[in-house]
């Protein structure tokens, strides 16, 4: 993260709102780096490289998720989208396009903060494909394809494994449907979300406690799945 204060940029077209931002956020020790178009936006993440983005998505010369796949074309760094567009369609195309998380306006000010100190404690974890995730009492090794729960080693299938190794990937991030099932089944099976259900299911029961209770795998209804953020990279 950039120096003490970690830098914000906000890409956000209504002055009053981009106005309470900057105030909240300034209050609470961020940097904030104001944008009122996606192209002003886009130019400053390149030359100020800040250390996450609040994005609206209705800008005034391009749709927001034209912003998060020009950023995704280069960065990982963390987007929350800040939008009053609240349709499920439009929160499955942001994240779709690369979007860690997505606030709903009018939002409270605590939220709001909380999304962001989540979205930038996940930023620091940079998961490559020969660690070891641990979740917990979960543990996934990538490089061994061996996962133990409670250091009890768990048999999982080879697409159980591939599944579980996406979210391990990604640990902390909110994958939808369609991603995952074009990862783990190809293209010919995106639409298709039985299979994943069944895939998950099958995981919480070998992985979890409770398999109702979420510990892990954590379901965001009718968007996708995210294996728990407090995941630690060793």
């Amino acid at each position: 993260m950039s120096g003490l204060q970690p830098k914000i940029l906000v890409i956000e077209d209504d002055p009053q709102v981009r106005k309470f931002l900057t105030i909240t956020l300034t209050s609470h020790d961020y940097a904030v780096i104001p944008a009122e178009t996606g192209r002003e936006g886009v130019r400053l993440a390149t030359s100020v490289k800040p250390d996450a983005v609040l994005l609206d998505l209705g800008l005034p010369d391009m749709d927001g998720t034209e912003v998060i796949s020009m950023l995704r074309s280069w960065s990982k760094i963390p987007i929350l989208i800040v939008s009053a567009r609240d349709h499920e369609d439009e929160k499955i195309r942001a994240f779709d396009m690369g979007a860690n998380d997505f606030v709903t306006k009018p939002f409270g000010t605590g939220e709001l903060l909380a999304r962001l100190r989540a979205a930038l404690r996940d930023s620091v974890l940079v998961v490559a494909e020969d660690t070891v995730v641990r979740v917990g009492d979960l543990c996934i090794d990538l490089t061994a394809h061996k996962v133990t729960v409670r250091d009890i080693t768990v048999k999982l299938s080879p697409k159980e494994f591939a599944l579980l190794k996406i979210l391990a990937l990604h640990a902390g991030k909110l994958l939808t449907h369609k991603y995952l099932m074009q990862k783990v089944w190809g293209d010919a099976y995106v639409e298709d979300n039985q299979y994943l259900r069944i895939y998950i299911a099958q995981l919480r029961q070998k992985l979890e406690l409770d398999p109702a209770r979420d510990q892990f795998i954590v379901n965001e209804p009718g968007i996708g799945y995210r294996l728990e953020a407090s995941a630690a990279v060793t």
